[in-house]
């Protein structure tokens, strides 16, 4: 096992030498193989490191400034991808001043360099190429505006500057009851379990059938016992204008187009009407109970030909350094955190989207699950490899390993999205994936032979699958899942809430959909399970949510005015975001 991880990264430095050399064939940013494989010893070493010693593929150049003040260091984190870069002021002593941490919102066609002749930096792209030196007064002016993304070189680069990121006040006393109470955890699970259990509870009782034949557009609709024009009908609290749906009613499975954005489709859903022939399908689920198989829920679909996927990290969330899960024999002495290191410093978290991309997107949800929870306390996962720590990559920039035999979503820099369960032999990839978030084990696999999904290995094993829940193994809550669904040339990414539900149930209603891979997303409330929508309505944008209560977690200003979270401010939790595709000049 070992041996194979070796072999793919030795796969991965070719192609980032490769890479490389065609970004940059003539210039100081190119970086030997043997520099590049030195590189990857560090970022393989079992010992505490830098962020940038786990960015196997990065490469630097260098300038000295005049009158012996020093050197200028540029740093291409990851130059197949070309969208973060550290720049360091080191004085005459070599000691490193100060650290900008700057971002290029929209690398593709675009380059940053170091040019030693000015010194200068010289950005490229599609409407030519232009210099400046940010060094000078600039990156300080930028950092004193205290904006999260503040604009230099006239507007096409932004200085990421420290910011504190927004949680709720629920998610701000479960934190310090986590952080400064003895058996913090166990009085949060026990809070939640017993005055929050199934809070967002939504029953929504049938209100007849739907005897017009609808979903001309979109994913296949859920399979059910109905024929296709006899749905059943129930009331919703869907949060999102849809065409078609009147008053809130919804044929059950059915796929509505969300009203103002092509391309982006609504659902609602109870397991309980799923059809018999997929609960009698391969693999091994629980059985429904009936409160679970009578709670709506929703899917929003995003036709991934019209969008494009990011992600980000929360300011604080997930963190870096260990979670207690796992025992503490399973931690290396002398390691801040089982990737080596406890903060992303230098690097700047931000929790939010880029201004500049803010106009393209559609769309964001939260990412995933904090590092508290985001590793395996029981079973065989638990027993070596650290406990499996969740994984992420942003902007081409690995904060965290990915590991072996847990689902990642994966963005790779052709655009193109990708949900699968991570092995050691997809680290070849690592040079190529601009994001990345891993969330546990898969709730469905897709099947070598049919090419159909079906229930993952650990779907039913409360503390092997890591799918907590209550401290008494009680699986049902709510929770928030995603799938990829292939329907001829289109793949749609869709995202599922469940207002209450056992990861059996979200394995049987995503493979109701057509499913062929899912995977958990986040659980037990609703800034974990947030979805926002952003609908061109009027010539201004509403914020839309699959739920009413997710308004409350947005700002607002005097007189009504909403700023959406993940836009509008830092936030402390990850999320991924929806954006129109870049229309290529």
């Amino acid at each position: 096992m070992r041996l194979l991880t070796e072999i793919s990264m030795t796969r991965a430095v070719t192609i980032a030498v490769s890479v490389t050399a065609l970004l940059f064939p003539v210039t100081a940013m190119s970086q030997s193989a043997e520099t590049l494989a030195e590189q990857l010893r560090k970022y393989e070493a079992v010992e505490a490191k830098t962020v940038l010693d786990l960015q196997p593929f990065r490469t630097a150049s260098a300038v000295d400034l005049a009158d012996g003040r020093g050197s200028i260091v540029l740093t291409s984190l990851n130059p197949s991808i070309g969208a973060w870069f550290l720049l360091q002021a080191v004085d005459a002593k070599g000691r490193v001043v100060e650290s900008y941490h700057l971002e290029l919102p929209q690398p593709a066609g675009h380059s940053v360099l170091l040019d030693p002749d000015g010194p200068a930096l010289t950005l490229s792209g599609p409407d030519g190429a232009a210099s400046c030196t940010p060094w000078e007064d600039e990156l300080e002016a930028a950092r004193k505006t205290a904006l999260p993304y503040a604009p230099v070189c006239a507007g096409r680069l932004y200085l990421r500057n420290r910011s504190r990121g927004a949680r709720t006040s629920l998610e701000a006393t479960a934190e310090f009851l986590r952080d400064n109470i003895w058996g913090g955890e166990s009085i949060v699970r026990f809070v939640r379990g017993t005055f929050f259990k199934d809070a967002e509870l939504e029953a929504s009782p049938v209100e007849g059938n739907e005897s017009t034949a609808r979903n001309a557009a979109g994913p296949p609709p859920m399979q059910t016992e109905a024929a296709d024009n006899l749905r059943p009908v129930i009331g919703t609290l869907l949060d999102v204008a849809v065409t078609g749906a009147e008053d809130g009613r919804m044929a059950i499975g059915v796929w509505y187009p969300v009203t103002g954005m092509p391309g982006v489709f609504a659902s609602a859903f109870q397991p309980g009407a799923i059809a018999r022939s997929v609960f009698d399908s391969p693999g091994k689920v629980n059985r429904l109970d009936s409160v679970e198989a009578n709670a709506t829920g929703y899917m929003i679909a995003f036709d991934l030909s019209a969008y494009d996927l990011g992600f980000a990290l929360g300011t604080d969330h997930p963190g870096l350094g260990w979670s207690p899960r796992p025992a503490a024999s399973a931690r290396p002495r002398g390691l801040p955190g089982p990737d080596g290191i406890r903060t992303a410093d230098p690097l700047v978290r931000l929790g939010m989207v880029n201004p500049a991309l803010a106009n393209r997107t559609i769309a964001t949800f939260t990412g995933g699950f904090k590092r508290q929870h985001g590793a395996f306390k029981f079973g065989e996962m638990a027993t070596f490899n650290m406990g499996h720590h969740y994984g992420f990559i942003e902007n081409g920039v690995i904060l965290s390993k990915l590991q072996p035999g847990l689902s990642t979503i994966v963005v790779l820099n052709d655009g193109t999205v990708h949900m699968k369960t991570w092995q050691e032999e997809d680290n070849v990839l690592l040079p190529l994936i601009r994001f990345a978030r891993q969330n546990g084990v898969a709730l469905l696999e897709r099947d070598a032979g049919s090419g159909q999904g079906v229930p993952g290995e650990l779907v039913t094993q409360w503390g092997g699958g890591n799918w907590s829940g209550s401290a008494d193994a009680e699986l049902r809550t709510l929770r928030a899942g995603a799938c990829i669904v292939e329907d001829g040339q289109t793949n749609y990414l869709v995202y599922g809430y469940f207002s209450t539900a056992t990861p059996s149930a979200m394995v049987r209603t995503f493979q109701a959909y057509g499913c062929g891979y899912a995977m958990l997303m986040d659980m037990n409330a609703l800034e974990h399970t947030y979805l926002a929508l952003y609908v061109p309505r009027g010539g201004k944008i509403h914020v839309a949510h699959i739920v009413p209560g997710m308004g409350l977690i947005d700002k607002k200003l005097a007189g009504g005015k909403v700023i959406p979270r993940f836009i509008g401010y830092p936030d402390n939790r990850d999320l991924f975001y929806v954006m129109r595709k870049e229309v290529v000049k």
